[in-house]
């Protein structure tokens, strides 16, 4: 089992660096830098003149260390992560890069992690109430939920959504966590009902395709089970049909899941991050989109890094999870 953590936690660092690399380069891939947005921000806001502003964009990139080759500044960017946990400065804020992240990413996450339980445990139970329920009207209807979530653009959704409540229902509860006499008040069930008036519509897009993938994997895994000879002999001894899904077929179709939730809690991320730019939620979503049109690249390239990090830590977890419930993986990854 020790083995098992060293290989999986090598590896993981090893593609955290990989990540790092790839997503630095394809941010400055294209043309112009921040200096250029400085640039023309001068000369169509402050009315100043092509020769000045160049020359103030220049100076800017200077000071910034925008002047130098692509490979030295990644490496005085990886290299003040790992000496002095410096992610980089923000240029549109004047920040630490990770000062401006984590007033945002702790929403991210706990809107991702809410979505994420959400989707597992609805989406679990649909799927062991369709494969029991196979060919019937529950199934199908099962089935079509699962292929609308799978198929349907989440930002789709979220535009939908937002006409519906902009010019529908004409709510004021758009582009904001809190109400205005709810942002600096203390937590209290008021709050934290405001809060959900808000967020209910990034909840609803990012778990319900989660939701869908968990119902579609887990009907297929169980029905899959449910055709086993153990599963016929467990019948057979005379155990009640509950006693049988839910003792011997769920724990054994449930593996192929808990290996995927490594991939879904991304997946729950990215929609969160799509809902939340339509619908201008302050999160991680609508600075990120900011940020790459402002070339603010220290920024950029943090959250596709912390992004990252979570896509493996994620999978790591999973991997973890799958090997304690299961010896056999255990014992084969230490051989």
């Amino acid at each position: 089992m020790a083995y098992f953590l060293f290989r999986r936690l090598i590896s993981a660092i090893g593609l955290i660096l990989v990540v790092s690399i790839v997503s630095f380069v394809l941010i400055q891939a294209p043309p112009g830098d921040y200096g250029d947005t400085l640039k023309s921000t001068a000369m169509s806001r402050g009315g100043m003149s092509e020769i000045d502003a160049e020359k103030m964009a220049q100076d800017a990139r200077i000071r910034l260390g925008l002047d130098k080759p692509l490979p030295l500044q990644y490496l005085s960017w990886i290299g003040g992560i790992v000496t002095r946990g410096d992610f980089g400065p923000s240029f549109l804020q004047n920040k630490p890069a990770m000062t401006v992240i984590g007033e945002r990413i702790w929403w991210t996450l706990g809107i991702a992690i809410t979505c994420h339980i959400l989707a597992t445990f609805f989406g679990i139970g649909l799927g062991i109430f369709a494969a029991v329920n196979q060919h019937r009207w529950g199934d199908t209807a099962a089935t079509v939920f699962a292929f609308l979530g799978m198929t349907i653009p989440r930002f789709f959704m979220a535009l939908v959504i937002l006409y519906i409540l902009a010019f529908v229902v004409q709510s004021p509860y758009i582009g904001s966590l809190f109400s205005a006499n709810y942002v600096l008040a203390p937590w209290s069930i008021d709050r934290f009902i405001d809060l959900i008036k808000h967020i209910w519509p990034v909840i609803l897009i990012a778990a319900f395709g989660g939701l869908a993938y968990n119902l579609r994997v887990m009907r297929g895994n169980l029905l899959d089970v449910l055709r086993q000879p153990f599963i016929e002999a467990a019948r057979a001894k005379g155990l009640p049909e509950r006693k049988v899904i839910f003792k011997h077929a769920v724990p054994n179709a449930v593996h192929p899941l808990i290996m995927y939730q490594g991939v879904i809690m991304p997946y729950m991320i990215s929609g969160e991050l799509e809902a939340a730019i339509i619908l201008s939620i302050p999160t991680i979503g609508p600075l990120m989109l900011k940020s790459l049109i402002s070339d603010d690249i220290y920024v950029t390239a943090t959250i596709f890094m912390l992004l990252s990090v979570i896509l493996i830590v994620g999978n790591f977890l999973a991997d973890m999870l799958l090997a304690l419930i299961d010896p056999r993986i255990r014992h084969g990854a230490g051989r």
